[in-house]
């Protein structure tokens, strides 16, 4: 992935849900996941450009609402 991301939705292309159990979850494609990884690695070592800083952003907006979700969803099915 080599373009600038400026909003989480830009993302949409690399959201898929996976079957764990009886539920879904929502998680991040493989592609997207290793992209985040290697931000954070570069993020480390203070070797971001500000394009990736605001790619890593988008990313972890995408993370924090998937995490969000998932908690609502799992906590709905445990409550069934």
């Amino acid at each position: 992935m080599v373009t600038t991301l400026n909003k989480p939705s830009s993302l949409i292309h690399e959201i898929q849900l996976e079957k764990v159990g009886n539920w879904s979850l929502f998680k991040f494609s493989e592609s997207l996941q290793l992209r985040m990884e290697t931000l954070l690695e570069k993020k480390k070592a203070d070797q971001l450009t500000p394009d990736e800083v605001a790619e890593l952003d988008a990313i972890g907006e995408l993370d924090r609402i998937f995490t969000h979700i998932n908690a609502m969803l799992a906590t709905q099915h445990a409550d069934q």
